[in-house]
Order: structure tokens, then C-alpha cells, then sequence
């Protein structure tokens, strides 16, 4: 019995010991938010003030002192997803997670971001104000990389440390502006649909041109190459650990709009969520300088920023940079392809993936004159008929780091407008305001044209030439506002009105948002900040109740049974909404989803129908096609000698609908919750470990919100009839300059990336519930709710 007592007693021993050994690891893996440390390089003293909500307030010296501390406080947070970002433009994911991430490594180490940067850097001025700024925020993260504590995800993964350089810099930039862009998962379906059936089967999808089908070339070759670039391009960006930008809204009402006579700013780029979220926020003061920023990792000016004279933020163009050509190789020569003036010789160059656990990759990458061949980047692609890929980032000089540096550092209007001018690539809509009373937006983006007649959402003719770009425009001719007479600016992806007659291409989204935002404003004003603030959570659909409309009047109610015609209640008395008690979304999705697969996928196949329901095509799709009773998209093509019309296929896909949702959600209609469908969980790229999904992984919550609303909760529509919300609102900004100091911000999930810090998701359920916290300016506010890190010059 005392053997047993004693082996107990040890073994209560080793566990009370293992225990307090956790706990301390634990502890020591915590952000230092207090104290003092050591910082080489710094000039003088600087204090950072981390307020209740873990956001760093720098006060320094100089602007030298305080981007060091940025760049220290940063990778206290957020060095995991620094690591990443910075790995995937050059093709260095496999090195930590092994042979899964090679499809991706290929793809981007072949687009040449990684080359693209280098030239970039080399032309840089070693004694601008951006470059030493720069150099100092990088050197603030070296220290922290070398001093600092190891990341448990570095521990778990297996990750080398190595600094951080500038090129570092340009690699996220680069990655950032092509997941803006939609063409690669657009054209090429595009063509595949054009090849398969023909020009009539494009009048629906509100392509530029379509009625003008002369113009339009047809071909039944490559059909399979063509959609097999859009299925992996999509894959490959849906299964990255680093989501991709999707959208955005942005409006700014001016003095005549507002109750106080002030600009108020509001702001909520749209990200695909993740953990760590997107944006780092900082707020940073010096003498003659401050600024309160939302940073991505790894990146030392701001995208989003305010300060007492001016704020500014972000929304995608949408507009189409990236084009795709066929090139013809010479006959018995595949070194060799045709061009106008005769044959040339493709570029080539290797480049060595290191993978984990395996052997390295060493791949081949082959150029023609309008840019890498997308067969060696892809899998399935034959060599018989190459690809190229021609993308704007990767053409223009990239000028990214002057132009984020001239955003944050504007003293006017104007000078704020010159430093929009530098981004030749991505297609952002910057959205401005300031304490003056000035409005304004500027599309940035080189934009370009080719001749008359060629439609750039196909893949296009290598060869001749006839469909290479013909014009690039002045940055005057891009679509901009400024101190409109309707008192405000706004942005939601939707496509800008027609400069010079021309409708610029691209792949914008659906009016639903733009048409809400735009009747809100237009209705009244004297908007203030707790009006804004509602208006940005707003869960509202001026478009999806005519949708309703429209697909009730194709079904005979007379013949429906007790249980279908409730259902048609509930959508007759629908306003729109989309909150979680809400029972008219659930029913909506699932009769849309259906009515989409019913009506497209036998031309195009489950797989490519799948991709298309995750496009901008598919979703302004919903309200146009709907409308035209003689779209050659009802007959099903698999059935023989029927020919199906608009009013069997809606019929059909409400039956299944209701259907399936009493499968799925019980006989109860009232049961039928939107909370209970509409989920979000914020995943971290270890969650998909089952063991350590609770440790980094933020929720599953009940979302309300949906696709296309203001609240723009986005999610793909599925056979499940769960809907996984897989992105939104990255932050909801408000700047209200006649009340500074109390601006508003919230986070989807919170500051920190790391998981054992209090601020890792401490604002997920502010974030779900519409509420804000302060972006605060004053420095006694701040003071008074903040811990205290002293950063101090190391002495030699």
C-alpha cells in the first residue's frame, strides 16, 4: 500500500512539475507588453503604450526611432505571419510544410513577382526618406527575430530563422496585388463556355461586347487547357495559408452630408479571414509626425491610416490586369515561337523549390515576350499549346514603396493624389478624405487598351500581334472623383461610369452594395458617427427581394402543398435582411443555389459550375439571367428531344429546395434560423491540425450578414446548405473629423497572432455584434488605459 502511496506521489509530483513547466513556457511565449528593453540603432528613448486593446502608441524622438519600434512591436505579434507572406511570391512554402505546398510554390516562383522586386529594388534611391524609413522598421524586426521570443508556430513547423530584408518587402506587395486580380480564374472559363457552346451562351453573362457577336473569335481547340488554368489558379489561392483581398466598401460624406459639418471617413476592405487577421494597427508620434495606421505584416507604411488632417483607405478596382495568350511554337522546335516580325526564342530560367523532407524541385521556367508560360506553372497543362500569362505588376516599374510612403506622409490633396499615381499595379479605388472638408477617389492602376474588337475575358491570339496592347492611358483618363456635387464619394467594386465613352474591363461586382450605400447617403443629410457605424454593419439587400420577386412568379402557388406555400409567405413579407433570426436567407440561398445548378452546370460540367458560382460572373448573374425568359441557359442540354423552360427549372429547383431544408433543418419552417446555416470560424493554418485547432483557431460563431450586403460576410454557395463564411470586413474604420480623437475601429478577431495573448480574440464577439472600440489619439486617454514598454538605446 506504501509502494502504491509512493509511486501516486510521484507521479502527482512529475504532473504539479510538468504543469508549472507549461505554465512558464507558456508565459515566456507571451508579447512583453511592459518593462524595458534594449534596441540597438535607436537615438533615443522611445515609449510604447499598449492600450486595452493591445495597440501600440509609439512616441519617439524621430520618425527614425519610431519606425524601429514598429518594426520590433510588429513582429512581437505578428512574426508567424510575416514568415509567411513573405514566402509565398518567391516559392518558399514547401520549406516548412513540405511537398503539399509545392503546387503553390511552382506557380508563384514561376510569375516572376521575386524577379519583378529585384529589378524594383535595384532602382531605388539609398537616401530617400522611404528607403531609410524602410530600412529602419526591418531593422526593428531583425531585433526581435534575434532577441525576442521563438513563435510556438516556428517551434512546431520548423522554421530557420533569417532576416528580413527589403526584398522581403516587395514579395508581400507583389503577392497582395495578384490576389486582387480575378482574370486568372476568369478568362479562362470564359473561353472554355465560348469554345464549348458558342457566343449565344455568353449574352447572360454581361461580358463587354456581347451583343456584338461578329467580334467575338470562336474555336473548339484546348478546351480542357483553358479551364484547367482557371481550376488551379482558384485552388491554389482558396488553399493558401494567406487569404486573398476579394472586395470592399468605402464612402465618405463630405461637410454637406454630415450633421456637424465635418468629413466622416468610413472603411471596410473585404479579406478572406484567417488567423492572425489581416491588419496590424499602430499609432505613431513624434515631433513633426503622426499617423495611425492598419499595417499588413511585413510592411512598413500603411494601407489604411488617419491622422488630425486627412484619412484615407482602400477598395479593389476589380479592373482586368492580367491578360492570357496563346503562343504558336515553331513546327519541330519548342525553344523557338512565333511573333509578328518572325520566330523568337522563348526566355528561360530555374529555379530551385527547397522542400521539407524531400528532395528539392528544380523547375524550369520558359517566357515568351508577353510573359511566363503557364504550362510549366500548372498541372494537367500539355506542352502542345502554351499559355502565357502578361500581368501589369510584373510589365511597369513598380514604384509601391514611394507610393505607400507618399500616402501616409501627404500634407495636401494634391500630394496625396501624385503618390496614387506611382501603383501601376494592383487596381485599387484609394478613397480620401480630410479636416479641410475635401472628398475624393482615385483608381490607381496602369490601365490599357487593345484594338477595337478584341475581348480581353478570352484567352487571346499570341501570334499576330493583332491582340497584343495597343494604348496605355494617362493616369488622367482613370476614373477618380473629387468634391462631387452629391457631397460624398463611394466605392463598393462596382464598375465606374465611362471615361472618354470607354467602360474600362474588368470584374466588378454586383450592384447590390453600391445601390444600397448610394440610397442610404442620397436619403438624408446629417449623418454622424453612430449613424455611420449602423450603416456599416447594415445586413440589408435592396436586390435580393426583386430576385424573390422574379422566381415566385415562374411557380404555379396553386399547386403547392401546405408546407411550400408558407414558404412562399415568408419570402413575400422579406425586406431583405440577412440577421441571424432571419428565416427568409436560409430558404433564398438554397432556391438560388439550385436554381444556378439546375440552369448552368449541365453546360458546364460540376466542376467549372463550381468555380463560376465563386466568380463575379456567377453572382451578377442572379438578378440578370432570371429576367430573360428566352436564355438558352434553361434547356437542359442532357435531355433528349425536352426543351426546358424558365418556368419548369425555377419550379423544380423551389421543390428540391424546400425539400432539402426539411432534411436539413426539420418540418419547422420558423426553425429555419440564417445563424444556424451562416458560420464563421477564423483558421489559422495549424487549425486544420485537429489537435490544435482549439489553441488557434478563433470561433465557429453565428454570423449575421451575407453575400453582397454592406455586412459583406461572404461565403460559396453549396449542396450542403451550410454556408462557411470564408471572408469580410478585414476592419470597419470610421474617421469623423469633428470628433478626432473618439474615431472608430474593430478587428475581425483582434491585434495579436499570438494565441496565448489576451488581445488574440478579444474582439471577435464586438466584431459579430457591430460594436466599435476607439482609435484613440489623446495621449492621457492613453496613458491612463495602457501598459508601459520602454525601448532604450543599447549601450556599447
Amino acid at each position: 500500500m506504501r509502494k502504491i502511496k509512493k509511486i501516486l506521489l510521484v507521479l502527482l509530483v512529475l504532473i504539479v512539475v510538468l504543469g508549472i513547466g507549461l505554465c512558464a513556457y507558456i508565459f515566456h511565449l507571451k508579447p512583453k507588453y511592459e518593462g524595458e528593453v534594449q534596441l540597438k540603432n535607436l537615438e533615443k528613448e522611445t515609449t510604447v503604450y499598449f492600450d486595452d486593446f493591445g495597440v501600440p502608441h509609439i512616441y519617439a524622438n524621430s520618425e527614425k526611432d519610431a519606425m524601429t519600434a514598429l518594426g520590433y512591436v510588429h513582429a512581437q505579434e505578428r512574426l508567424w505571419q510575416m514568415e509567411l507572406l513573405r514566402r509565398i511570391a518567391p516559392g518558399r512554402l514547401s520549406e516548412i510544410f513540405g511537398s503539399v505546398a509545392l503546387k503553390n510554390d511552382k506557380f508563384f516562383s514561376g510569375i516572376g513577382i521575386e524577379e519583378a522586386s529585384a529589378k524594383a529594388i535595384a532602382k531605388l534611391d539609398k537616401n530617400s526618406q522611404s528607403y531609410k524609413m524602410t530600412m529602419a522598421y526591418l531593422d526593428g524586426i531583425n531585433q526581435y527575430l534575434e532577441e525576442g521570443t521563438t513563435p510556438i508556430e516556428f517551434t512546431l513547423v520548423g522554421v530557420k530563422k533569417e532576416k528580413f530584408t527589403i526584398k522581403d518587402v516587395y514579395n508581400i506587395f507583389g503577392y497582395m496585388s495578384f490576389s486582387f486580380a480575378m482574370a486568372q480564374k476568369t478568362d479562362p472559363l470564359l473561353t472554355d463556355i465560348r469554345n464549348r457552346y458558342g457566343a449565344e451562351y455568353l449574352k447572360d453573362l454581361g461580358i463587354e461586347g456581347e451583343f456584338n457577336t461578329t467580334q467575338i473569335k470562336s474555336s473548339k481547340e484546348n478546351i480542357e487547357e483553358y479551364t484547367t488554368i482557371a481550376k488551379s489558379v482558384a485552388a491554389l489561392l482558396d488553399n493558401s495559408p494567406i487569404p486573398p483581398f476579394v472586395g470592399s466598401n468605402s464612402w465618405v460624406a463630405g461637410p454637406k452630408k454630415t450633421k456637424n459639418g465635418k468629413v466622416i471617413f468610413a472603411n471596410d476592405p473585404h479579406i478572406g479571414f484567417s488567423q492572425p487577421a489581416t491588419w496590424y494597427e499602430a499609432h505613431l508620434i513624434t515631433p513633426d509626425f503622426e499617423l495611425y495606421g492598419c499595417y499588413l505584416a511585413g510592411t512598413p507604411y500603411p494601407l489604411l491610416a488617419h491622422n488630425r488632417d486627412y484619412a484615407y483607405g482602400l477598395t479593389m478596382f476589380e479592373n482586368d490586369d492580367i491578360d492570357f495568350y496563346q503562343e504558336k511554337n515553331k513546327v519541330g522546335d519548342v525553344s523557338q515561337y512565333q511573333t509578328p516580325t518572325g520566330f523568337a526564342t522563348y526566355e528561360t530560367r530555374k529555379k530551385t523549390i527547397k522542400v521539407k523532407d524531400t528532395s528539392d524541385v528544380v523547375l524550369t521556367i520558359k517566357s515568351s515576350r508577353h510573359g511566363p508560360i503557364m504550362n510549366d506553372l500548372l498541372d494537367r497543362l500539355d506542352q502542345k499549346n502554351p499559355i502565357a500569362m502578361s500581368w501589369i505588376y510584373t510589365q511597369q516599374p513598380i514604384q509601391i514603396l514611394d507610393a505607400v510612403y507618399g500616402l501616409s506622409h501627404a500634407k495636401s490633396k494634391d500630394d496625396f493624389r501624385k503618390a496614387v499615381q506611382l501603383v501601376a499595379a494592383p487596381g485599387l479605388n484609394v478613397m480620401y478624405g480630410d479636416a479641410k472638408g475635401n472628398v475624393a477617389w482615385w483608381a490607381t492602376g496602369t490601365l490599357y487598351k487593345h484594338d477595337k474588337g478584341v475581348n480581353s475575358f478570352f484567352i487571346l491570339d499570341g501570334a499576330s500581334g493583332k491582340d497584343d496592347i495597343k494604348e496605355y492611358l494617362d493616369f488622367s483618363k482613370n476614373p477618380s472623383a473629387e468634391n462631387p456635387k452629391s457631397g460624398y464619394v463611394y466605392s463598393a467594386n462596382n464598375q465606374p461610369e465611362a471615361i472618354d465613352g470607354y467602360l474600362y474591363p474588368g470584374y466588378y461586382l454586383p450592384e447590390d452594395r453600391a445601390k444600397r450605400i448610394s440610397g442610404l447617403m442620397d436619403a438624408k443629410s446629417d449623418w454622424d458617427k453612430e449613424a455611420i457605424s449602423k450603416m456599416i454593419f447594415d445586413n440589408t439587400s435592396p436586390i435580393a427581394p426583386g430576385v424573390v420577386q422574379s422566381l415566385i412568379s415562374n411557380v404555379n402557388t396553386a399547386s403547392l402543398s401546405a408546407k411550400e406555400k408558407e414558404v412562399i409567405t415568408v419570402l413575400k413579407s422579406w425586406k431583405g435582411t440577412n440577421n441571424l433570426e432571419d428565416v427568409a436567407p436560409t430558404i433564398y440561398n438554397k432556391w438560388v443555389y439550385l436554381y444556378l445548378k439546375n440552369t448552368f452546370e449541365d453546360e458546364m460540367g460540376e466542376d467549372n459550375f463550381n468555380l463560376f458560382l465563386g466568380l463575379s460572373l456567377g453572382k451578377q448573374i442572379i438578378a440578370r439571367q432570371i429576367e430573360n425568359e428566352n436564355s438558352v441557359w434553361w434547356d437542359n442540354i442532357k435531355t433528349k428531344n425536352v426543351k426546358e423552360t424558365r418556368s419548369e427549372i425555377v419550379s423544380k429547383s423551389f421543390h428540391e429546395s424546400v425539400k432539402a431544408l426539411q432534411e436539413q433543418l426539420g418540418e419547422k419552417v420558423a426553425d429555419w434560423n440564417w445563424g444556424k446555416v451562416h458560420t464563421v470560424e477564423h483558421e489559422h493554418p495549424l487549425g486544420k491540425i485537429a489537435a490544435l485547432r482549439k489553441l488557434f483557431d478563433v470561433g465557429p460563431f453565428a454570423a449575421p450578414g451575407s453575400n453582397e450586403v454592406i455586412n459583406n460576410q461572404f461565403f460559396g454557395l453549396t449542396k450542403e446548405g451550410k454556408y462557411y463564411v470564408k471572408g469580410g470586413p478585414s476592419t470597419r474604420r470610421i474617421v469623423d473629423f469633428s470628433d478626432i480623437e473618439n474615431s472608430w475601429s474593430i478587428l475581425p478577431t483582434g491585434q495579436s497572432g499570438n494565441p496565448f495573448s489576451k488581445h488574440y480574440d478579444d474582439q471577435a464577439e464586438m466584431y459579430n455584434a457591430g460594436k466599435f472600440r476607439k482609435m484613440k489619439l489623446n495621449k492621457e486617454e492613453i496613458i491612463k488605459t495602457s501598459t508601459k514598454l520602454v525601448l532604450k538605446p543599447m549601450k556599447e
